[in-house]
């Protein structure tokens, strides 16, 4: 969860939390937790973000370098 984490913190960018979560239609709180490791991602919402940045889930998820 930790290498997603930061993974995740790096290809949001600039944009805030609240901003990405509209934009891939996850709560923010949601989001907010994934980015804290306070909860385990779901495969949905995994595959929304890695659909949204065109990224390997392996990639995203640290199990595979860039």
């Amino acid at each position: 969860m930790i290498a997603f984490a930061k993974n995740l913190k790096e290809l949001i960018g600039n944009m805030t939390v609240s901003e990405f979560a509209r934009k891939i239609d996850i709560p923010q709180q949601t989001l907010s937790r994934y980015l804290l490791c306070q909860r385990e991602i779901t495969l949905q919402n995994l595959c929304k973000i890695a659909d949204y940045f065109n990224e390997d889930i392996d990639i995203l998820l640290g199990r595979k370098e860039y």
